[in-house]
């Protein structure tokens, strides 16, 4: 019986066996214990005892007796017959031909086993179970009803009807959904009783719109510009004019009030005025307070946009330009000064101690005239920058850019919610007042706070000499870059922000921090006292730089790393670079034979096939939460991710004689169902099953990663993105941050504006995998280095393997614990020379850990952290100077085993790893080719959304790949060839030859449980 949230398939394979067990599943609920024994063996005949047993593993694997016995995997029944001595399996057919026997079997374990039936306050329980995770977690019936089914396992109740268990699941989450709403519409009465009606009022389209008030509060600034900024701020000033801020929410789940939001910012106007109340009330609270935190976001994003690419760097060329101006007219007054100076040294040379002026002067106007050589020092003394240089001559050029800051600054200071720490607020104090300043010329001195004013800005804001006036324009666009320097390092926050909030408020403190300390830093291990900690941390460094100068000795002098002395006479390590791995014969012919013989397909095929092993699809639920009633939604969610990951819009995929296809469905999917959460969700079935291809192992265990960026051209006017002439010529773009680990599966990725320092990414991208297990190492790029970064992946837990370019010009560190005498490393001591400060790591160690239990529990963003602990300069602070000490432990650690002459297996991880993520990149502008590759999303959520399909349709092609070149190898096998793991083991399913990504595109859906047929030599399918 079809059940509503479900599809068919689901409902029909309820409490059924779907397909052969893993040998897992088959160990942890088909084997037989002694207790298990003492009751099957009482039976007389090998049929009751084989019969007895599966009913047993039947009850425990699915949770139910089967109408029929035997409707089970053949290979459950062979694995009981082992244990139970019975040589042949196939007497078991004899088994259901007495039904009081099967069903007295089935009454004798409910009762041994402690079974039982779904009912009174069995029923109850359950439903509040359902209740619970519905209120608390805000998840779809699809989910809550596994949910639900885990639970009746766990407490062996036994499932009822797939109807019945709908029902109840369906009923308790309805319960729960009430519930919230009457709570958030009562919370927002009882701020404001007229607040339903202010936010409905957001719902009409007003005379001569196109669209309604709350169409225009959703739209994010696009351009990049003052005019621009000052509509942002407009747009926060209107919602926060709401006043659903006020509106006490704290009770409520986070993620309800999230799910709530994101359906009310997604659905039409007229969807949300067809709501019932309480829901439309509520619904529109959350989706305001959502849309205040992104208003705030995107203002402070063009500001920061803004500032760097429309003052800053045409400052910086401006400065340039004129300083090349310049420099005829200094050269000239240069060559004059010069001269005379050289003439005047020789007459002081010359002289006794007492000097004839008149004398000296008559040597020098032999140079030049009197009169010329003071035009001389007066020019230079214009020409040259005061002590500030080259960035006094900058600042002087931004002081010019009032008019590009003028439009915004009155809704600046006054519109963002703004807060500062203790070295923020005078900075805030000064935004506070240059709106006063506004239609004035004059300002004088004691009007502005003087401290602030850094020594590069000092001439274009106070002049050269000691006026009592200052320079208004320099002044104000002065106070803008302060406040852009404090955003960035959270000194000045936004308090109703996502992306610029205070990350020292989302630290784990107080209570919280006391309760989640143990079991968290136990799971990091770091748990003991700092002293021990750090004791073990410097043997294992001691012991490294021994390893080291034994195999440097062991090497000979050709060895791959030898000593140096640089030209003042230090020693360094020289290193050779990795000669590539010799690609034998055997592995060139595996790797053409294998391709040759993958099927041809469709990339739409893929998805579709895919599906069909792990039902990834259904992993796209509906925005609210509610189940689908259209059939086939799988087909146009896979449409709707191949016109997304392609890059060619959904008419290539539109086929209106296809009720799934159709162009209104589609859009109605793409708008309500494909999301960033959905990709994640999908995508996890995507990586575990990865994981389950036997070759997948032989490639890795899932334990090494790699994290490194795809860059993409936004041609489009957006404020998601950022120039870089390196990667996107005179236009601007953004980076695709991504994680693949050794079984080559996407397992995160993070979307970032234009090429920010990579190293501020990486630790948030594997924070927020979607899937597969924790990886122990992490492969990055140079660009993703930092000695901060390198501790604060060590202390949660990570090994930190960047591949570093110039090994001979890295500082190696050296550790002594207090107490202890210095090690002797031989010839290894001048290069083992800077000592790491274990006192400011035990100093900070107690914030330490609290910082990385936070980051671990994800009540903070390592963005966040790394920009709170970095100065201007890009210097750490004081607990920052902690966290890059310890760091160099690490990083000592990781480079002495990179250099190790008589072991490159560590090296070359990390190059075969980089070198997966580059060709899994290659495919991925393979698939992404249409509209050259460029995306056209002007807002962030379009661009994490399109880059999330592109993400999942990769890693559903490489699980494809993997599985037949899987099946590939075994029939070669089969057909009497030898094949050595380590051909093997270098195969790789990033191939494309065979995958049709061009054209109109069909979704056909494949036969189940088969593979296609491979080419060449293979004439019947590969059975699943």
């Amino acid at each position: 019986m079809p059940v509503e949230f479900l599809s068919d398939e689901q409902a029909a394979g309820f409490g059924r066996f779907k397909g052969e067990l893993s040998q897992a599943d088959l160990e942890r609920f088909f084997h037989l214990d002694d207790a298990d024994r003492d009751l099957i063996t009482v039976r007389r005949s090998d049929h009751n005892r084989l019969g007895f047993a599966v009913q047993l593993g039947t009850v425990r694997f699915l949770g139910a007796f089967l109408a029929d016995s035997l409707d089970v995997p053949w290979g459950v029944v062979d694995y009981l017959a082992a244990q139970l001595g019975i040589t042949d399996p196939s007497v078991v057919k004899n088994y259901p031909r007495r039904a009081p026997t099967v069903h007295g079997h089935a009454r004798e374990i409910r009762a041994a086993y402690g079974y039982r039936d779904l009912a009174g306050e069995l029923t109850e329980e359950l439903t509040l179970f359902v209740y619970s995770r519905a209120w608390t977690y805000g998840e779809g019936l699809s989910v809550l009803f596994d949910h639900a089914t885990a639970w009746l396992h766990r407490e062996r109740v036994l499932l009822p009807g797939v109807s019945v268990l709908a029902r109840l699941v369906a009923a308790a989450r309805g319960q729960a959904i009430a519930r919230l709403h009457d709570v958030v519409a009562t919370a927002a009465v009882a701020e404001d009783p007229g607040l339903p009606a202010v936010l409905r009022g957001l719902l009409t389209i007003d005379q001569g719109e196109r669209a309604s008030r709350l169409e225009a509060l959703r739209a994010g600034p696009t351009r990049v510009s003052g005019p621009e900024l000052d509509k942002a701020l407009q747009r926060v000033a209107a919602v926060r004019r709401l006043g659903t801020g006020a509106v006490d929410l704290s009770g409520l789940p986070a993620a309800r009030v999230r799910m709530l939001a994101r359906y009310g910012i997604g659905a039409k106007a007229q969807t949300l005025r067809r709501l019932a109340e309480p829901r439309r009330t509520a619904t529109l609270v959350a989706t305001v307070a959502a849309l205040e935190a992104d208003a705030v976001d995107d203002a402070l994003d063009l500001f920061d946009l803004l500032m760097s690419t429309k003052v800053l760097r045409p400052s910086q060329r401006a400065a340039a330009s004129v300083r090349l101006m310049k420099m005829p007219e200094l050269e000239k007054a240069s060559r004059v000064l010069a001269r005379v100076g050289a003439r005047l040294l020789r007459v002081l040379g010359e002289s006794n101690e007492q000097i004839d002026v008149a004398a000296a002067w008559a040597e020098l106007e032999q140079v030049a005239a009197r009169d010329r050589i003071a035009e001389a020092v007066a020019k230079v003394d214009e020409l040259v920058p005061d002590e500030s240089g080259a960035d006094g001559a900058m600042r002087e050029q931004m002081a010019r850019r009032f008019r590009t800051v003028a439009p915004f600054l009155r809704m600046l200071s006054t519109t963002i919610p703004w807060g500062a720490t203790a070295a923020g607020k005078p900075v805030l104090d000064a935004l506070a007042s240059v709106d006063r300043l506004r239609g004035r010329r004059k300002v004088r001195r004691e009007e502005i706070d003087e401290t602030l004013v850094p020594t590069s800005w000092r001439a274009a804001v106070l002049g050269r000499g000691d006026g009592v006036e200052v320079d208004r324009d320099a002044w104000v666009v002065c106070v803008l870059e302060l406040l852009r320097s404090s955003l960035r390092r959270r000194d000045v926050f936004a308090t109703t922000s996502k992306r610029w909030a205070d990350p020292r408020a989302h630290l784990l403190a107080g209570p919280a921090w006391d309760a989640a300390r143990e079991l968290t830093l136990r799971s990091l291990s770091l748990d003991g006292p700092v002293s021990e900690h750090l004791a073990g941390k410097v043997e294992v460094l001691d012991a490294a730089w021994r390893g080291l100068a034994d195999a440097i000795t062991d090497a000979g002098p050709d060895a791959s790393v030898r000593l140096t002395e640089t030209e003042d006479g230090k020693a360094k390590l020289t290193v050779a670079r990795l000669d590539a791995l010799d690609v034998p014969e055997s592995l060139t012919a595996l790797r053409t034979q294998v391709a040759g013989i993958l099927p041809q397909v469709d990339l739409p095929e893929i998805l579709l096939e895919v599906h069909s092993w792990t039902g990834f699809l259904h992993a796209y639920t509906h925005v609210s939460g509610a189940g689908s009633r259209m059939t086939d939604l799988p087909v146009s969610v896979a449409a709707v991710l191949i016109a997304e990951a392609c890059n060619v819009g959904l008419t290539p995929v539109v086929a209106e004689g296809h009720a799934a296809l159709t162009r209104d469905r589609l859009g109605h999917v793409q708008a309500n169902y494909v999301r960033a959460e959905t990709h994640a969700a999908a995508n996890a079935a995507l990586i575990e099953a990865q994981a389950g291809v036997p070759i997948a192992g032989r490639w890795g265990g899932g334990l090494l990663a790699s994290v490194d960026g795809l860059r993409f051209v936004v041609p489009v006017r957006t404020v998601n993105a950022a120039p870089n002439p390196k990667y996107f010529g005179h236009g601007r773009g953004l980076t695709w941050f991504n994680a693949v680990n050794d079984q080559v599966a996407g397992i995160g990725a993070v979307v970032v504006p234009g090429t920010v320092r990579d190293s501020l990414y990486v630790l948030d991208t594997m924070l927020n995998l979607d899937g597969g297990p924790k990886p122990e190492m992490i492969a990055s790029d140079t660009a993703s280095y930092s000695d901060m970064v390198f501790g604060i992946f060590t202390l949660l837990g990570y090994r930190f393997s960047p591949r570093i370019a110039d090994l001979a010009d890295q500082r190696l560190w050296r550790a002594t614990s207090p107490g202890q005498a210095p090690g002797d490393y031989g010839t290894l001591n001048d290069v083992a020379r800077h000592k790491i400060n274990l006192q400011k790591i035990t100093t900070h160690w107690e914030d330490m850990t609290r910082v990385a239990a936070s980051l671990v529990t994800g009540t903070v963003r390592a963005y966040d952290v790394l920009r709170m602990l970095t100065r201007d300069n890009g210097a750490p602070n004081p607990f920052g100077a902690a966290i890059t000490e310890y760091g160099r432990i690490a990083k000592t650690l990781h480079l002495l085993a990179l250099v190790d002459p008589l072991d490159e297996t560590y090296r070359r991880a990390i190059n075969t790893q980089l070198t997966v993520q580059e060709s899994r990149h290659r495919l991925a502008r393979a698939i992404f080719h249409g509209r050259r590759g460029q995306i056209y999303q002007r807002y962030r959520e379009g661009q994490e959304d399109q880059l999330g399909a592109l993400g999942l349709v990769l890693n559903a092609a490489v699980l494809w790949n993997t599985r037949y070149i899987d099946a590939a190898v075994t029939a070669l096998r089969d057909a009497g060839q030898e094949i050595p793991e380590t051909d093997i083991a270098r195969l790789s399913p990033l191939g494309d030859a065979h995958i049709n990504m061009l054209g109109r595109y069909a979704f056909t859906a494949p036969t189940p449980n088969t593979l296609r047929p491979l080419r060449e030599g293979a004439t019947h399918p590969v059975e699943d």
